[in-house]
C-alpha cells in the first residue's frame, strides 16, 4: 500500500484500515534504538503499536482499502505534482487534511502536531456527569415504573360471565357488495338454547371489534341480551308495548387487523362496515332470513357498539362517501380513544383522526338542527378507568367532540351495581357491567319506529340513568313531576309529622307491629340557606306497585270534597284507623329517583362483591333541593313491614351552607401542607367538599378519614366516601372509608379542551356520608402522593420515549460533528453525550421550559385551527394548545420537561450500551468462525486483517435499484428502512472488529461514526416498525392488495443510499467551509422539533432523519469524482478482473 505524503491529492484512496506495511516497518527501523539486544516478536508487535500516524491525520477518511494493485492488475497512477484534486458535485475540493473546501481555499492549519498519535478512545467509557446523569434518569425511569405498578391501583371487581356462542356466518355478502369482502367477514351471533334459528326477528346490533380484536368478543354482551329478553322482556307485557324486541347481534371478523398504527386500515374497515350496514338492513326485507312481525315498519338504522378502535371506526364511517343517510343514530363505545389516537406513528392516522374530530366539531358547531348531518346521532364513551394500562382512559374523553346534548364521556367506577375499573379486555366481559349495556339499549329501543330507536332527547336521558349516579347536576328527577299513584289517609291527631328541622332515624323496621308513615313538612322554598332533602337507608325502596318493606312518597293535601272518587289511585293506603277526623294526600312515590349507593360497614372492604363472596344489597338514596319538591307539603317514609325487620332509616332537610364547602386551595400549598378539614358534631348526614384547583390527572393524592365514635353506640353504617369530577363523569365509591387513594382522569396532556368551557368551581369533589348519631367529629386530611403521582407519568408520557429520546441523540450527533469538522477526530457517542451535558443539553431544557412558561395561557393562533362554537364570537377554542412540548400549559409541570430529559438522557445511555454489548457478541461470533492461527507472524497479520469487502458499484446500484423499486410497487418503506438498520449494524459489526484488531484513529472515527448512525436509526425504528407489521398481518391473512400509502421512495431512498455508502468503509469527509453549519442545523432543529412536535406528530420524525441522512449522502459523494465516463465503466466488466476474483 503506497504511503502518501501530507500534500498528496489522492488522500481519498487512503484505506481506514491500516494494516503494517514494508515502509512502516523500515520506518521503525530507522528510528533509534532502545537497546542492542535483538527483537523479539513481542518487540516487534510493541514497535508497531508504537509507529507514528502523521499520515492517518492528514488523511480523507475513506474506508476502502486497497492492495498497491487494483482489481483490473494495473498500478494507481500516481498523482502528477500539482495537479488539482478532483472537484465534487457541490463545488468543493478535497483539501491535503482530509476536509472539503471550496475551490481557491487556502490550505487548512494544522490542529495537531505531525509527529503525534492521537490518544485512543474507548467506546465504553463515560464521564463523570454522563455517568451520574444516566444514573439518575434510569433512577427516575425505574422509580415511575414501580410506582405504576404498585401505588395508586385500583382494585379488580369484576364478575366472570358465562354464554353457549355460536356463529353463523354471512356468505353472501361477498365481493358482489364490497371489495373488502375477501379479507373481512360479517357473522350473526345466537345463543344456544335461546335463540334456535338463523332468522333475524329483533333490533340490528352490530358490534365493532378493537385494535387485533376478534369478532367473538361480542358474546358476552350479545349472550346476556338473549337471556335477558328470552328470560324476563318477552313476558312484560308494558315493556313489548314500549317497543322492546330480542336483538340481532352482528360482529365483524377483521382478521385481527391493526388498526391503532394504520390509518388506511382503519378507513377499510369503515368503508367495509358501511357496506355490511347496508346489506344488514336488506336481511329485513328478505322473508328467507326474516321472521319479523309484518306489521312493523322496515329497519332503516343500525346500533353500534364499538371496543377500543372500533369505536373510532365507528365514527369513522359517518364521514365515508358510502355511508348510508340515518343508518346509524346510537354509537356506545367502550375504552376507544376519541380524543387523539394513541400513537402517531402514521402520518394518515394522524390525519385520519384530524378528519374525524374536525367533522364531528363541524356538526355540532352549526346553529341549526337541519344544517347538522349528526343532529339525530348520540355517543356515549365508556372508559375502563386506571386498570385500563393499553389505552389512557384519558384519550375517553368526547367533551371535545360532542356537546352534552348528544353524549358524554363515563367511567365505569361511576356506573351503579358496577363500581369498579376494568381493564382494555374486562370491560367487555365484565358480568355486571355487561348486563348495564345490555339493559340500557333495551330501553333505548323501540321498533314501532323506521330507527328502530326513540328519539334523541330521550336516548340520552335512558343513558344518563343507566350509566350515570344520579346525583350529578344534569340527572332530571322524574319523580316529582309524575302523577300521583298512591292516596294516603292519615288521621288528623296522628304523631306520625316530624317537627321540622328534626331528623328522621329509624334503627330497625317494623317495630311498631303495623304499617305506619313518618312525614316530614316541605319547608318553603326560596330560603336563603338553600335547604334540601337527604335520604338514606340500607333497605330496598318500593316503586310503584310494589309491595315491599319501604316507601318514601311526596304527597300534597287534597282538599276534602263531597263525593269525591278516589278511583284514579292505583294504591291507596289507609293509616286513619277509624279516626273521626282524616286528611287524605295524593302522593308520588320517589322509587324512580333512587339512587344506588355501595353498602359501607365495618366488614364491607371494596363497593363490589366478587365470585366467591355473597350478595351485598346495597344503600338507597334520595336527595333532592327544596326547590324539586317545593310544590308538595309532606315527605311520607312509609314503613310497610309489620314484624321486627333489621334496617336503618336517616331522613333530614339540611342547610346547605353546614354541608358544602369549597376549599380555594393552590396546589403549591397543597403540595407543602396538605388540606385539614374538620367536620363537627352537628353535622348533616351528608357533607360535600370541593377542591377547584385539583383538576390535573398527573397528580395522585391520599385522604385520611379520622374514625368516629359513638359513645358505645352503634353506629349505623361505617363511612362512605366518593371522589368525583363533573366532567367527564368520573366517580369512585370508598366503603369503610378511613384511608383512600384518590386518582382521576381530568385536565390531562395532550387531549383536546372541552366544547364547553368549565365553571370555575370545577374540580375534584368529595362526598361524605356520615353517622349523624355518632355525636364526634371526623378529621378529614388531604395530602398528594408524590410517589403515587410518579406512576401517573407512565400512562400519560410513555409515548414521550419515541420521541425525546431523538432530541439527546441529535444534539450528541451535533457535537461529533462538530469536533470531527474541527479537529478530525469523531469521538466516541459517550463522549459527546458528556460534553453535551455540560453545555447544549441543559441550555436547550433551559429554554424549552422557558418557552413553555412564556406561552401559557396564550393562544397559538398561528398553528392552530381555532372554533367558533356555533357563531360565539366569545367561544373561539383552539383544540391544539396542548399538543406541544409535555402536553400541558399549567406552569407547575414545567419540571417535567427536564425530568423526561434527564429520563431520556439515560434511555439514551443505555441504548447505547447495549447496542455496544450487541456488535461486540456479533464481532466477536464472526470472530470465532473465521480462522486465524495463533502461530502467524507479525509481518503477516496484515493479510488476515478484517477489511470491508467492498461490493462493485455496479452491484451497490443495482442492489438498491431493486429495494427502491420493491418499495414504489409492493413493500411498504418501513420494510426497506429495516432492511437499512440490519445492514448498518453489520456494517458497525465489522468495523469494531476493525477498530478493536487494529487501533488508529481513522478506524476509530469510523467505528465511532458508524456506531452513531446506528443509534439513529435505532431511535427511528420504533416509528416505522407498526406500519410494517401491518403489512407483515396482511400477508399472513393472503391479503396482498399493496398498500395505498407509503410507498414514496423518497421516504428512505437517502438512508437507502448512506447506509450502502457505509458498507464500502467509507468515512464522511470533514466539512471546513460554511457548509459544516448545515449539519448542525439539520441536527439541531430535528433536536427541538423532536422535544416540541415528536409526541403529536411522532411520524415526522422519520422524515427529519430522512433528510439528515440525505445530507450526509451528499457529503459522502463529495470526496468523490464523478463523470460519465465512470458511470459506464460500471457496466463494462473486465474479464480479467472476473478471472482473478475479488480482492481487498
Amino acid at each position: 500500500m503506497r504511503k502518501h505524503s501530507s500534500g498528496s491529492s489522492e488522500d481519498d484512496d487512503v484505506s481506514l484500515v491500516e494494516p503494517p506495511t514494508d515502509a512502516s516497518l523500515r520506518l521503525h527501523a530507522e528510528e533509534p534504538r532502545l537497546s542492542a539486544k535483538p527483537a523479539t516478536k513481542l518487540d516487534r508487535r510493541r514497535s508497531l503499536d508504537r509507529r507514528p500516524s502523521f499520515s492517518v491525520s492528514r488523511r480523507s477518511s475513506s474506508a476502502n482499502w486497497r492492495s498497491p494493485e487494483s482489481r483490473n492488475g494495473q498500478g494507481e497512477k500516481l498523482p502528477a505534482a500539482g495537479r488539482t484534486a478532483p472537484s465534487s458535485p457541490l463545488g468543493l475540493i478535497l483539501a491535503p487534511t482530509g476536509e472539503l473546501q471550496p475551490k481557491g481555499t487556502k490550505k487548512a492549519p494544522e490542529t495537531r502536531l505531525a509527529g503525534r498519535r492521537p490518544q485512543w478512545r474507548s467506546p465504553w467509557a463515560v464521564g463523570v456527569l454522563g455517568l451520574l446523569t444516566s444514573i439518575v434518569g434510569l433512577g427516575f425511569l425505574l422509580t415511575v415504573l414501580h410506582s405504576s405498578v404498585t401505588r395508586q391501583l385500583d382494585p379488580k371487581g369484576c364478575r366472570m360471565s358465562y354464554m353457549r356462542p355460536s356463529y353463523a356466518k354471512l356468505n353472501e355478502f361477498d365481493t358482489e357488495h364490497t371489495r373488502l369482502a375477501s379479507k373481512y367477514s360479517l357473522y350473526l351471533y345466537r345463543e344456544q338454547g335461546v335463540d334456535h334459528d338463523t332468522k333475524v326477528r329483533g333490533v340490528p346490533v352490530l358490534f365493532i371489534p378493537g385494535n387485533a380484536g376478534s369478532y367473538k368478543q361480542v358474546r358476552p354482551i350479545a349472550a346476556e341480551a338473549a337471556n335477558y329478553f328470552h328470560d324476563v322482556l318477552q313476558h312484560d307485557e308494558a315493556a313489548l308495548k314500549a317497543g322492546a324486541r330480542a336483538l340481532d347481534f352482528f360482529t365483524v371478523d377483521f382478521n385481527e387487523d391493526i388498526t391503532a398504527f394504520h390509518g388506511q386500515t382503519l378507513l377499510d374497515q369503515a368503508e367495509y362496515l358501511n357496506e355490511a350496514i347496508r346489506y344488514i338492513l336488506s336481511l329485513y326485507l328478505d322473508p328467507r332470513v326474516s321472521d319479523r312481525d309484518p306489521d312493523l315498519p322496515d329497519p332503516t338504522s343500525v346500533i353500534v357498539l364499538g371496543h377500543s378502535m372500533g369505536g373510532i371506526v365507528a365514527r369513522t364511517m359517518l364521514t365515508m362517501p358510502n355511508y348510508q343517510a340515518n343508518s346509524i343514530n346510537t354509537i356506545v363505545t367502550m375504552s376507544a380513544p376519541h380524543a387523539r389516537p394513541p400513537v402517531s406513528f402514521d402520518r394518515q392516522i394522524v390525519k385520519t383522526y384530524d378528519d374525524i374530530n374536525g367533522y364531528w366539531r363541524q356538526a355540532y358547531s352549526q346553529q341549526w338542527a337541519n344544517d347538522n348531518p349528526l343532529w339525530h346521532v348520540t355517543l356515549v364513551s365508556i372508559a375502563g378507568g386506571g386498570l385500563d394500562t393499553v389505552v389512557p382512559s384519558d384519550y375517553a374523553s368526547v367533551e371535545s367532540l360532542v356537546p352534552d346534548t348528544h353524549g358524554f364521556t363515563v367511567f365505569t367506577s361511576t356506573i351503579p351495581a358496577v363500581w369498579t375499573s376494568m381493564d382494555h379486555q374486562a370491560i367487555l366481559w365484565c358480568d355486571q357491567f355487561r348486563k348495564v349495556i345490555a339493559h340500557a339499549i333495551y330501553e333505548v329501543v323501540d321498533v314501532h319506529r323506521a330507527t328502530q330507536t326513540k328519539p334523541r332527547a330521550e336516548r340520552m336521558r335512558v343513558f344518563k340513568k343507566w350509566f350515570l349516579t344520579g346525583m350529578e347536576a344534569v340527572a332530571e328527577k322524574t319523580a316529582p313531576r309524575s302523577d300521583p299513584t298512591t292516596l294516603l289517609t292519615v288521621a288528623d291527631n296522628a304523631d306520625s309529622i316530624i317537627a321540622e328541622g328534626e331528623r328522621l332515624v329509624l334503627r330497625s323496621l317494623g317495630s311498631a307491629g303495623a304499617v305506619r308513615a313518618h312525614l316530614l313538612p316541605i319547608p318553603p322554598s326560596g330560603s336563603p340557606d338553600g335547604k334540601r332533602f337527604t335520604f338514606l337507608t340500607d333497605a330496598k325502596l318500593d316503586k310503584p306497585g310494589e309491595n315491599g318493606k319501604l316507601e318514601v312518597l311526596f304527597c300534597s293535601v287534597i282538599p276534602s270534597q263531597p263525593s269525591q272518587s278516589w278511583a284514579g289511585f292505583s294504591s291507596q293506603i289507609d293509616l286513619s284507623r277509624g279516626a273521626t277526623g282524616t286528611t287524605r294526600l295524593a302522593c308520588r312515590s320517589a322509587g324512580p329517583d333512587v339512587v344506588s349507593l355501595p353498602a359501607s360497614t365495618r366488614s364491607t372492604r371494596y363497593p363490589f362483591f366478587t365470585d366467591r363472596e355473597r350478595e351485598i344489597t346495597p344503600f338507597s338514596y334520595l336527595e333532592y333541593g327544596v326547590d324539586d319538591i317545593a310544590e308538595h307539603q309532606f315527605v311520607a317514609i312509609v314503613e310497610k313491614a309489620t314484624s321486627p325487620t333489621p334496617g336503618f332509616v336517616i331522613a333530614e332537610f339540611s342547610d346547605h351552607s353546614r354541608s358544602h364547602w369549597t376549599e380555594n386551595i393552590d396546589l403549591r400549598r397543597l403540595l407543602t401542607s396538605g388540606l385539614k378539614l374538620r367536620l363537627p358534631a352537628e353535622r348533616p348526614m351528608v357533607s360535600k367538599i370541593k377542591v377547584p384547583s385539583l383538576q390535573s390527572s398527573l397528580l395522585a393524592y391520599n385522604l385520611r378519614i379520622s374514625q368516629q365514635g359513638c359513645d358505645g353506640q352503634e353506629e349505623l353504617f361505617a363511612p362512605l366516601a366518593r371522589q368525583y369530577l363533573a366532567e367527564p363523569y368520573e366517580s369512585k365509591y370508598f366503603v369503610n372509608a378511613r384511608e383512600v387513594a384518590v386518582s382521576l382522569h381530568g385536565v390531562a396532556p395532550y387531549v383536546p379542551p372541552p366544547l364547553a368551557r368549565k365553571l370555575e368551581d370545577d374540580g375534584l369533589g368529595f362526598q361524605f356520608w356520615t353517622d349523624p348519631t355518632c355525636n364526634s367529629n371526623i378529621q378529614v386530611e388531604l395530602t398528594v402522593d408524590v410517589l403515587g403521582s410518579l406512576g401517573k407519568l407512565y400512562m400519560r408520557y410513555r409515548t414521550v420515549f419515541a420521541a425525546f429520546p431523538l432530541f439527546v441523540v441529535a444534539l450528541v450527533l451535533r457535537k461529533q460533528f462538530q469536533l470531527y469538522d474541527a479537529t478530525g477526530l469523531f469521538i466516541p457517542f459517550s463522549e459527546s453525550l458528556e460534553m453535551s451535558l455540560r453545555r447544549s443539553i441543559p441550555l436547550m431544557l433551559a429554554s424549552l421550559t422557558l418557552l413553555t412558561f412564556s406561552t401559557a395561557g396564550s393562544s397559538t393562533a398561528g398553528n392552530a385551527r381555532l372554533w367558533r362554537w356555533r357563531d360565539d364570537a366569545s367561544s373561539i377554542i383552539d383544540f391544539r394548545k396542548n399538543d406541544l412540548l409535555i402536553g400541558t400549559q399549567e406552569p407547575m409541570f414545567l419540571f417535567l420537561i427536564p425530568l423526561i430529559g434527564i429520563i431520556c438522557v439515560g434511555v439514551c445511555t443505555a441504548v447505547h450500551y447495549m447496542a455496544l454489548i450487541l456488535t461486540h457478541l456479533l464481532s466477536a461470533l464472526a470472530s470465532l468462525l473465521t480462522f486465524r492461527p495463533g502461530w502467524i507472524r507479525n509481518e503477516d497479520r496484515r493479510k488476515l486483517a478484517p477489511v470491508f469487502w467492498c461490493p462493485s458499484p455496479r452491484r451497490r446500484m443495482l442492489t438498491t435499484a431493486v429495494l427502491l423499486l420493491l418499495v414504489s410497487t409492493v413493500v411498504p418503506y418501513q420494510f426497506a428502512y429495516l432492511v437499512a438498520c440490519l445492514v448498518q449494524l453489520m456494517t458497525t459489526v465489522r468495523a469494531q472488529r476493525i477498530a478493536s484488531d487494529l487501533r488508529s484513529a481513522a478506524n476509530s472515527n469510523f467505528y465511532n461514526y458508524a456506531h452513531s448512525i446506528l443509534i439513529l436509526m435505532l431511535w427511528i425504528l420504533p416509528i416505522n416498525l407498526p406500519t410494517f407489521v401491518v403489512w407483515v398481518h396482511n400477508l399472513a391473512v393472503h391479503w396482498l392488495t399493496p398498500f395505498t400509502s407509503h410507498h414514496n421512495v423518497l421516504s428512505v431512498m437517502p438512508f437507502v443510499v448512506l447506509v450502502e455508502t457505509l458498507t464500502t468503509g467509507k468515512m464522511i469527509p470533514r466539512v471546513a467551509s460554511r457548509l459544516k453549519h448545515v449539519t448542525s442545523l439539520l441536527l439541531f432543529c430535528t433536536a427541538v422539533y423532536a422535544a416540541v412536535y415528536g409526541v403529536s406528530y411522532a411520524y415526522t420524525l422519520h422524515y427529519l432523519a430522512n433528510l439528515l441522512a440525505f445530507w450526509l449522502a451528499i457529503l459522502h459523494s463529495s470526496s468523490d469524482s464523478w463523470s460519465l465516463a465512470g458511470l459506464s465503466h460500471l457496466y463494462a466488466g473486465d474479464a480479467d478482473g472476473r478471472k482473478r476474483g475479488k480482492e481487498p
